[in-house]
């Protein structure tokens, strides 16, 4: 067998030795393009296989008309977790291929007024009768705090009252989830959302707190090719086999024939609603089946614009008016994704959407965005509920003793930011260190 000894310099006097692995990635987006490079660093051999020809999965980029389009969203980095930050910039030059940015997000009400992000930190910025009622309502909270929310709705009611409820949190998150947001469950808040008590709310507007206090507040872009700059510096140097999608992977001799070649294990990435594809003779996944296609999820139209000169970054619309849900300034990020002096940002519906309603909702949406192209992708944001983290705990406790991994978005079913990807994979990457070093 083929061996690798711990670094001297990892802090670990006794030298080991383990077998190295054949690991197969199924998907280059940026869980698997992550996962891929960590394997290959340890000295695994790793194939991955990508359907597509070329690598990103969510956070490809192409261009239209001399502008950089993001396809799904608006793809930056940063990160609280210092290994992940760590990780990355192991792999990028920050001082010559990234710009840092100053996170600047605004919410566009109904009628015009604009007011910046987060809403509640900024009460000063309403018209007095309406800010009179929002503080009221925060006092009543403060006196009397309501019971425990048992959903993403009941939260943002009891956190923030009705009038900033119904102003923003609610009407905003029925256009992002397109269902009853009293059915979401409440673990989907967990590092996603600003989650300040009544007092914290009170005090950030007499201390004039705004979002640069806030983690994301900056953020780091590359100067040219967006997100796709970073999936292809990610691919490089990884054996992909684009074009190529991995299904029907059988069993044989306790390894895994991918394409016609074994493999010790397989790392998923991809939608776990398509494990019977890739996995057919796996008897051990058909009760799940039932459970798996009971998840929900929903796709995003994106739109490449040209809109009106602004500074901002994101533009949060809750306006019941037009279907869209936020503009993402993409323009603005790097100088370099655009074509000459305009302005471009992708403005994004989540549902599919032809070109003639496009064209009717854009009139209706402000900053004046003008279109120039469109993308309809079907998976992009996972819907949790009650039971989907259970769900996806059996499925990892299924496959892993038979050396498949589940990690990812759609894979574990988690609405993971691209650096929340890569810190699962580094999770993982430590977890089959830890499991082979076990097994010798």
């Amino acid at each position: 067998p083929r061996n690798c000894p711990v670094s001297p310099d990892s802090g670990v006097h006794k030298l080991f030795f383990y077998p190295m692995m054949k690991y197969a990635v199924i998907g280059a987006g940026v869980s698997g393009l992550s996962m891929a490079g960590m394997l290959l660093k340890k000295g695994h051999e790793v194939v991955v296989y990508e359907r597509d020809s070329r690598p990103g999965g969510l956070i490809k980029c192409t261009e239209v008309q001399g502008n950089l389009y993001h396809r799904v969203g608006g793809h930056v980095f940063n990160s609280r977790r210092q290994e992940v930050l760590d990780w990355f910039w192991s792999r990028f030059d920050r001082e010559r291929d990234f710009v840092s940015a100053r996170r600047r997000a605004v919410i566009s009400l109904e009628g015009g007024a604009v007011v910046d992000y987060p809403i509640e930190n900024h009460l000063d910025q309403f018209p007095e009768a309406v800010r009179s009622s929002i503080v009221h309502e925060l006092l009543e909270l403060y006196r009397n705090p309501p019971a425990e929310p048992r959903s993403l709705g009941e939260f943002f009611l009891n956190r923030f009252g009705k009038t900033l409820n119904s102003l923003y949190f609610t009407p905003y998150n029925n256009k992002v989830w397109r269902q009853d947001i009293s059915q979401i469950a409440m673990d989907w808040l967990e590092d996603k959302l600003p989650m300040p008590s009544v007092a914290e709310i009170l005090l950030n507007n007499i201390g004039h707190i705004n979002e640069s206090a806030m983690v994301h507040s900056s953020f780091f872009y590359a100067k040219n090719g967006g997100s796709q700059f970073l999936a292809d510096t990610l691919a490089r140097g990884l054996k992909v086999r684009y074009r190529q999608e991995a299904v029907n992977i059988l069993p044989k001799d306790g390894k895994w024939l991918v394409q016609g070649e074994l493999f010790d294990r397989v790392v998923f990435t991809g939608n776990v609603r398509q494990l019977g594809d890739c996995f057919p003779c796996m008897d051990e996944l058909r009760p799940f089946f039932p459970r798996i296609s009971e998840l929900r999820s929903h796709g995003t139209t994106s739109v490449l614009c040209r809109i009106s000169p602004n500074d901002y970054s994101w533009i949060y619309m809750p306006s019941p008016s037009h279907r869209s849900h936020r503009i993402i300034c993409t323009g603005n990020f790097s100088r370099n994704n655009n074509n000459g002096d305009i302005t471009t940002a992708t403005i994004e519906f989540s549902e599919q959407m032809t070109e003639g309603e496009i064209s009717r909702q854009l009139e209706l949406i402000p900053f004046s965005p003008v279109y120039l192209a469109h993308h309809w992708e079907e998976y992009t944001y996972p819907v949790q509920d009650v039971s989907s983290r259970t769900l996806i705990r059996e499925l990892k406790e299924c496959l892993e003793p038979k050396g498949i991994y589940l990690l990812g978005r759609f894979a574990e079913w988690e609405y993971y930011n691209m650096d929340a990807a890569m810190g699962a994979a580094l999770d993982l990457d430590k977890r089959l260190a830890a499991e082979q070093m076990t097994r010798g």
